[in-house]
């Protein structure tokens, strides 16, 4: 791996051809440094250096320097890209990994047909932030910096995308071994009485793998698509593996868990005059949730949203809810023979299976049987594009969490840009919010010079 890393970075300095491209821009626009290349290779990147701290269990959650190298090569239908990530720094006192494979795929591009396969990012849906039918690329929600789109981390897949005509096309993808999301359970203070043990995933096996297909209609005046997944969610509760009481109050050992579903989405967008009206939805269904706490309820999650400006302005707000068809409160456990000791023990063991599947639901979503939301995001450029302040919030009506989150960022030069701002959020006592304010409050602050 080593050789191939050396052979890539050293082909790609001798070639002299050296594109600004941001990371998250279009290959096909072209930067004012941009310089036609003879071989059809573009390499491109950014070196940064982030700070995210100021919280209230981490003076320093992370701290770190990146050196991106991006690389584009097309010749005739074949194509490849590759998002190379160096890094050295710190997160929650652990050193971070060396080396990161953003993205590295090989493929093939016709008239009709493309082929893609390798590690890639997908994103799905038309709703900004809260995405129901976004199924397949994963998340390290602890990998905080400047930008959540860092947060994206990707999947070994193949990509096949066919054009019925220019307008229509169907995506269907696979991928042979399950990637899980990042939650770092093991950094929430639940007390000395719970501890967390390494995750619990499925064997690496094609039975175990995802299949995925969505029918984009991408018209001038309307967007709209419907979406299958089927596999394990990136997203996991987690599962109590044991529960030691020779001390005489109980240990309890849990372990964060994946589950399967099969989801049906679509999604669209219509714009009308100065606003753009966009939803999403998505029914999930789910096997055996009343005998696994790790495993949801089938429910139905869905997004509705507009977009508009107003005096330089760029206002987003969304409504964001959840249905659960099949919900029922759980029966809190009953001592009903106060002096017998062995009912005090199957007491005692009930209430740690409600609690568990309680928070299990509290993160789901489904303490109730819908679930309401609202988020807005206001920003504006001024100072000839040279700043940009953004401001999002997040209020969750039914269990009551809440987070804002400001942000500046300044572009000094044509290469060297400055972010900084800070993250929020509030929850009551055993709410995901509850537990991970304490870990992912704080401020950032981020200097990049692309090139």
């Amino acid at each position: 791996m080593k050789r191939l890393l050396l052979y890539l970075l050293s082909g790609f300095c001798l070639s002299g051809n050296i594109v600004a491209q941001s990371l998250f821009e279009d290959a096909g626009s072209a930067s004012e440094n941009e310089v036609e290349k003879d071989a059809g290779i573009q390499l491109n990147g950014f070196v940064r250096g982030s700070v995210f701290g100021a919280g209230e269990t981490y003076d320093l959650s992370t701290t770190f320097a990146e050196l991106s190298l991006q690389a584009e090569f097309e010749s005739g239908n074949a194509f490849l890209k590759s998002d190379l990530r160096f890094q050295k720094g710190v997160a929650f006192n652990e050193n971070m990994p060396l080396i990161v494979l953003k993205e590295l795929y090989a493929g093939f591009r016709g008239n009709k047909f493309d082929v893609l396969l390798g590690n890639q990012i997908v994103t799905w849906g038309r709703t900004d932030g809260f995405n129901p039918t976004d199924n397949i690329t994963p998340r390290d929600y602890f990998f905080l910096t400047a930008d959540p789109d860092d947060q994206r981390t990707p999947n070994f897949l193949l990509r096949v995308k066919y054009r019925i005509i220019p307008e229509i096309e169907l995506d269907v993808i696979g991928v042979p071994f399950f990637v899980p999301s990042q939650y770092r359970y093991d950094l929430f203070d639940m007390g000395s009485q719970v501890k967390f043990s390494d995750e619990i995933l499925p064997s690496k096996a094609i039975k175990n793998g995802t299949i995925a297909a969505r029918l984009n209609f991408d018209f001038p005046v309307v967007g709209w698509s419907f979406s299958y997944f089927r596999g394990y969610d990136s997203f996991h509760g987690f599962d109590v593996t044991s529960v030691d009481w020779s001390s005489g109050s109980p240990l309890i050992t849990n372990a964060s868990r994946s589950y399967q579903k099969t989801s049906l989405g679509a999604d669209a967008a219509v714009p009308l005059g100065p606003v753009i009206f966009r939803g999403e939805a998505a029914f999930n269904l789910t096997d055996r949730p009343a005998n696994e706490m790790y495993i949801p309820l089938s429910d139905v999650s869905y997004v509705a949203g507009i977009e508009t400006g107003f005096s330089g302005f760029t206002l987003i707000g969304q409504y964001i809810g959840k249905f659960t068809p099949d919900f029922s409160d759980l029966i809190v456990p009953e001592l009903t023979d106060p002096l017998n000791p062995l009912a005090q023990m199957q007491y005692a063991n009930a209430m740690i299976d409600y609690e568990n599947r309680l928070f299990n639901r509290r993160i789901f979503y489904q303490q109730e049987k819908t679930n309401h939301a609202v988020a807005l995001t206001i920003s504006k450029s001024f100072g000839y594009e040279a700043w940009q302040v953004e401001f999002t919030g997040y209020y969750n009506l039914t269990s009551e969490e809440w987070m804002i989150r400001p942000k500046i960022s300044w572009k000094i030069t044509d290469a060297l840009s400055a972010s900084f701002g800070a993250n929020y959020m509030v929850g009551s006592d055993k709410t995901l919010f509850g537990y991970s304010s304490t870990i992912m409050n704080g401020a950032f602050v981020q200097l990049k010079v692309s090139f």
